[in-house]
């Protein structure tokens, strides 16, 4: 059995616990490809994956656990048939924690924008599978996260407190110019941006304070765009009435992760941006190569200039506060360190 003890000297992370972690396995892609969808998103890749991958990736890499998500989950079908779908990679993915005991945990996938049978799944899911929070897209079928249409299920989801990690997709507009090149290169970014704006201006955090929402990719550009997110009122001034007393402030109660940030442009703006107490590990495999998501964390270790105590909650402590199963271990690393 693996174990994070044969992590080997020079790792990026310390026992660390990673939360943008995707399985793909394959009968998902089967059935996405049955149900007459891209086995990922057009345009990306389908890694290879099998959990041996991920383990040994994880060794390698100083994590000592990773909270797993299947990306990017229920297409954009009838509630029935999502329903079924997500069922059906729940129970796999319980399955695969429970073989795994201390290694994963793992996000549900829900059947939105189907609100009732997302909300029958993630009583499901938490109260029966126990499973560790929701992996979520920036929009289904056009739908934001932060819609109105969607209020029961978020009001749920705050006053269970579950953590949702919301991963980009490609954005509901067509016949923007591509280039001939991947939506997911450029679209994803401005994806969680857009998401932001809608969270910030609907005032979603003050409506279901509850809510614990993680941004991947160190929150797409929220970081850069924060400043300017602000600005709606000199624009329209309108916007004065919907937007936070406090706008950055409120966009700093948001979570993000690691992945994708570790170059001197991207992590300047997400280091002066995000607090250490919001920040976590993230990896993006097998999307990204392991030897890139290496690269990444190592950047990050050796110039966030974070104390030890922050570096400690990056990499443990704050995924431990969010995720009750890791918690005993982040108190014997605390212990360590005493």
């Amino acid at each position: 059995m693996r174990t994070s003890a044969s992590v080997a000297v020079g790792t990026p992370w310390s026992n660390a616990i990673d939360v943008h972690h995707h399985i793909v396995p394959e009968f998902y892609v089967e059935e996405l490809r049955r149900l007459g969808f891209a086995s990922t998103l057009p345009g990306v890749d389908k890694p290879a994956w099998k959990i041996e991958t991920s383990l040994d990736m994880m060794d390698r890499q100083g994590i000592r656990a990773a909270v797993v998500n299947i990306w990017p989950g229920v297409p954009a079908v009838d509630a029935d048939t999502g329903a079924h779908l997500a069922r059906w990679i729940n129970e796999f993915m319980a399955e695969l924690v429970s073989r795994h005991p201390g290694r994963l945990g793992a996000f549900a996938v829900l059947p939105l924008p189907h609100v009732d049978a997302a909300l029958a799944e993630l009583e499901y899911c938490q109260d029966v599978l126990g499973l560790d929070g929701v992996g979520l897209i920036t929009n289904y079928n056009g739908v934001y996260l932060g819609d109105p249409s969607l209020d029961e299920f978020l009001a749920e989801a705050a006053r269970r407190r579950v953590p949702m990690f919301v991963h980009p997709t490609v954005p509901p507009s067509t016949g923007q110019p591509a280039f001939g090149l991947p939506a997911s290169l450029c679209e994803f970014p401005f994806e969680t941006v857009r998401l932001t704006a809608q969270l910030l201006y609907n005032r979603t955090l003050e409506r279901h304070p509850g809510l614990r929402l993680i941004l991947s990719h160190g929150g797409g550009g929220m970081a850069y765009f924060a400043g300017r997110l602000a600005l709606g009122p000199l624009i329209v001034s309108d916007l004065a009435e919907r937007l936070p007393e406090d706008p950055i402030g409120y966009l700093q109660r948001l979570y993000s992760d690691t992945a994708m940030i570790g170059d001197p442009h991207a992590f300047a703006s997400v280091r002066s941006f995000a607090r250490p107490d919001r920040i976590l590990v993230g990896s993006d495999f097998p999307f990204m190569p392991e030897s890139f998501s290496a690269e990444n964390g190592r950047f990050i270790v050796e110039h966030g200039a974070f104390s030890p105590d922050e570096l400690t909650r990056i990499q443990l402590g704050n995924a431990a506060e969010l995720f009750p199963r890791f918690a005993d271990h982040s108190e014997s690393e605390r212990g360590s360190l005493t």
